[in-house]
């Protein structure tokens, strides 16, 4: 069983920049998928970013792309979310979570993070 504990959320301006960090424990991930999605207010969960072992990167739209980096710290089984020019429609909780292990199947969910972009 792998657990996930987010941080890094909080208030910010628009146009700031925050970084969110995940760690997990229970095993090596290195045959997981990592990953971070985010629930706004009235919305479904929807899907930010992803990243491989290898380090291949995912991003849900070219916006988040162009303005979210993924990363992953494979000795210490941490995956981050470098969040720039954040935009009021960025708030939501944002979650960590993990495959099942050589599938693409989202399996380990982190409690959340929050993140607020005020106008």
């Amino acid at each position: 069983q792998v657990q996930l504990v987010e941080s890094g959320g909080g208030l910010v301006q628009t146009g700031d920049s925050l970084r969110l960090s995940c760690a997990a424990s229970g095993r090596t991930l290195s045959s997981h998928i990592m990953g971070w999605f985010r629930r706004a207010p009235g919305k479904e969960r929807e899907f930010v970013a992803s990243i491989r072992w290898s380090g291949d990167s995912t991003y849900s739209t070219e916006s988040m792309k162009g303005r979210f980096t993924i990363s992953r710290d494979n000795a210490k089984n941490t995956v981050n979310l470098q969040m720039t020019s954040l935009k009021p429609e960025d708030t939501a909780v944002y979650y960590c979570a993990t495959t099942a292990p050589g599938t693409n199947i989202w399996s380990n969910w982190g409690q959340g993070t929050q993140v607020t972009v005020s106008s």
